[in-house]
Formats: structure tokens, sequence, C-alpha cells
């Protein structure tokens, strides 16, 4: 099956976006950084005076400003590279368009969804979707690696990273149960 155009009839403006904001994925990657980094530093402090350094006032500074400076630092990085590839849904009368962060677009009309779901927490929410079969998903065009997908024996899921997104999860939900109520 190459092509599945579905004769729809409805507004054409009836269209919902999710976003991810880019304050709300910079603020995230820097506290991930920043307890990861804190960890670090810690150890490496802590195996230094095992080994028989004992760290003076400078050392302390220099640790202090290391806990602040390399994460603000490695988040900005992190954006600047992910600036216009941050992850993005958008559902109309045609069917979901999505794409995770950094991968290609997807599209999949509504008829070729056999269910959908969220799972994880907070800014780690995912968006699972899997498709009736391979035919009905078609990878779009665009800047990117290939779509995430996970699979399951004969089963492939493109999964989307929608924690962060604005709206949220709850109202990407209660959009998924408006248009396919059966299959969320």
């Amino acid at each position: 099956m190459a092509g599945h155009v579905d004769q729809v009839l409805g507004p054409p403006d009836d269209t919902v976006s999710f976003i991810q904001p880019r304050a709300m994925f910079y603020v995230t990657v820097l506290w991930v950084v920043a307890a990861a980094w804190a960890v670090v530093l810690v150890l490496f402090l802590v195996l230094s005076v095992l080994f028989g350094a004992r760290p003076g006032p400078g050392d302390i500074v220099l640790y202090a400003e290391a806990a602040l400076i390399v994460p603000v630092s490695a988040a900005a990085v992190v954006l600047l590279v992910l600036y216009r590839r941050l992850g993005w849904l958008h559902t109309s009368v045609h069917g979901i368009d999505f794409a995770a962060t950094a991968r290609k677009p997807v599209h999949l009309p509504w008829s070729g969804i056999a269910s959908v779901g969220l799972h994880g927490w907070g800014p780690f929410t995912e968006l699972v979707v899997t498709p009736v079969s391979a035919d009905y998903a078609q990878v779009l065009e665009g800047r990117g690696f290939a779509p995430r997908t996970r699979r399951r024996g004969e089963e492939t899921s493109y999964v989307v990273d929608v924690g962060l997104m604005s709206p949220g999860p709850d109202v990407l939900l209660a959009e998924l149960h408006r248009r396919i109520p059966s299959k969320v």
C-alpha cells in the first residue's frame, strides 16, 4: 500500500499544535546536566582527598565556579545544536504529524493508528504511536535522524518525547481521545 489518502470532510483549520518551548528545554537540560556534574565534582573531590590532596580555599572557589559555569555552558551548547530541531506534534482532520527531537517527521492518518499511549513521567513523558501496519506510516523529508521506534515482536511503534511540550501531555491525551477515542 503506497499511499493512504483519507478522504475526510472537515474544517481545514482544525489543527492543534504541540511544541517544545526552547526555554523549558534549556532549563530541563540545565538541571539534568547540573545534577550529573555535581555528582562528578563530588566524586572527584572525594577521590582527591583519598589520594592525599588537601583542597584549599582557592580550590573550593574553583569547584564552585565549575559547578555553576559548566552546566550553563553545556545546556546552552545543546540548545544551540538542537535549536530548530526540537520535537513537535500536529493533529488535524488528516491525521497526526510528529517529530521527536532531532528526528525526521512522520505522518499517520487516523485510520492507520492501532493504538497510542503515554509512558514515563514529568519531562520524560513519551507518546508511543503504533500504526496498524508499517505501510500507513509515512516518513517525511526533513533534517534529522530516522524516527525513534520501539519494536516488540512484529510490531513497530513510533516514540515522541512529549513531556516538555506545550500544551502538556494531558491536553495531548485529551486531543487524541477526541480524535480516536477507541485507540487511546
